[in-house]
């Protein structure tokens, strides 16, 4: 019989720590003056309490290492019951808001989707907002710590083929398992309050600064304001760029960075081929609006780098409404959040090394079919890569655009127009943030959308993030017979 007891250990410990950080709310309600900060004492009390009694009613089945049933009950089990108990003070608050959006809110937080269903930001409790900020800001550092520890040991999507660039942790504890993460964690604080110091430097309030700062580095995209990051049009916008990117770059390359291999960003072919994928993009959407509009070089520049890097990292933060851009920009940039940046980063989507080992394995085979004598391997850094990785590939392949597929009908269903549906398929599936159109677009949001289309989405949020398959195997019967 499966044990779910060590699950249950860290999942209620995880809520526990996901409560104690609501004091962090209070204190800034505190110091507005809103009146507000006794929903988040009401939520970190359940919240805290919630979690310490599951730890504690578990804790007599703590073990050394788990089973991989435990591992993918985990993995799943935390982005499942985090957004529920995260969700708390948006239906306590002053929000008022229903139960669905709440969740919505939440899973969009803590998955850095970065959707909203919320409007009138600009008059919300500043307990409130700095909330979504720091639900998105640890579900960032969290999917990082899942992408490098847990995936590579599962076995989904490919992610196998960074077991040996990060650290083994399956059915054991290892020191060096524990220092690595400590050291993510460090760089990633480290790159949180750089970013804020450049967007205080540039002018931003303190508020505005910690909340963007934030949402930034974790690359989900919340913002203080209806009009998202045009509300900070100009050099800003160069500071974000900066620091999506370097949120979308894997972490693991930081710590060999720190620990003395200072090429070791520049060696990783995803590193290379990110960076020359967005800017390849950039230059192909600048040139798109030099040929239709009139405006200034420079903000062209800008706009088309703030936003193809806003949605190409999953970040989903908009400076302008591109679906104003004409329709070659407005394909362009659906396509665009299926790309994704590095594995073991805080970004989404498919990610950019999948798109490498799919082109190096059609390489292999036109080389097969010119020469059916010879005898060619695929190669990822130098490196042959086994066939167990490819089919992982080719299944997160064909999982995602079924996936998308399903997702896009079932929206449909719910009455919504053919762009709406399958951009918001895209957009929570893929972790973007807006959709495409006048309802989910960059100057909407999802809050008019109805209940049911609201729970579609947020079960695609949880597939998504989690890379598909780790969700889809706990639907098996195989899985829990083993």
């Amino acid at each position: 019989m499966l044990d779910i007891r060590p699950v249950g250990y860290v999942v209620g410990l995880l809520v526990a720590v996901l409560g104690l950080a609501m004091i962090i709310p209070i204190l800034v309600d505190l110091a507005e003056g809103r009146g507000q900060w006794w929903v988040f004492v009401e939520s970190a009390l359940i919240t805290t309490l919630g979690g310490g009694m599951i730890a504690l009613a578990s804790a007599n089945g703590v073990r050394e290492g788990l089973t991989i049933q435990q591992t993918f009950m985990l993995t799943t089990g935390v982005w499942l019951m985090l957004p529920l108990f995260g969700a708390l003070p948006f239906i306590l608050g002053a929000t008022e808001a229903s139960v669905t959006d709440a969740v919505f809110e939440a899973m969009s937080g803590l998955t850095t989707t970065g959707s909203t269903v919320l409007s009138g930001l600009e008059e919300l409790p500043k307990g409130l907002l700095i909330w979504r900020g720091i639900l998105q800001w640890l579900g960032g550092i969290g999917i990082i710590v899942v992408a490098m520890v847990f995936l590579p040991e599962l076995r989904v999507g490919g992610m196998q083929i960074f077991k040996s660039e990060s650290f083994d942790t399956f059915g054991k504890i290892l020191p060096r398992a524990g220092q690595i993460a400590t050291q993510i964690s460090v760089i990633y604080l480290w790159l949180t309050l750089a970013c804020m110091l450049s967007y205080l430097a540039l002018g931003m309030t303190t508020f505005d600064a910690t909340v963007h700062a934030l949402t930034t580095v974790s690359t989900g995209g919340f913002s203080n304001y209806d009009a998202s990051f045009s509300a900070f049009s100009g050099p800003a916008e160069y500071v974000a760029v900066v620091f999506m990117i370097l949120a979308a770059l894997p972490f693991v390359r930081y710590v060999q960075l720190i620990n003395g291999n200072p090429v070791a960003l520049h060696r990783d072919p995803q590193v290379r081929g990110f960076l020359l994928t967005v800017a390849f993009l950039v230059g192909v959407v600048f040139l798109v609006l030099r040929s239709g509009f009139t405006y200034e070089s420079e903000r062209m520049l800008r706009e088309a780098l703030f936003n193809i890097t806003s949605i190409i990292s999953g970040t989903g933060y908009a400076s302008a409404d591109y679906m104003q851009w004409g329709a070659f920009a407005v394909a362009l940039f659906f396509f665009i959040g299926l790309i994704g940046g590095c594995a073991g980063s805080t970004t989404c989507s498919i990610k950019i090394f999948r798109y490498q080992l799919l082109f190096a394995s059609i390489r292999a085979q036109l080389r097969r079919i010119r020469s059916p004598h010879g005898i060619f391997t695929p190669r990822y850094d130098g490196r042959p890569v086994g066939g167990d990785v490819l089919s992982s590939v080719m299944s997160f392949f064909m999982f995602f655009v079924v996936s998308l597929g399903l997702i896009s009908v079932a929206l449909s269903l719910t009455g919504l127009d053919f762009v709406t549906s399958i951009s918001g398929a895209a957009a929570a599936l893929a972790n973007i943030g807006p959709g495409l159109g006048p309802i989910i677009g960059p100057a909407g949001n999802f809050g008019s959308l109805n209940d049911t289309a609201k729970w579609i989405l947020i079960i695609a949020m949880l597939i998504g993030r989690l890379e598909l398959m780790a969700v889809y195997v706990m639907f098996t019967s195989k899985f829990w017979r083993a």
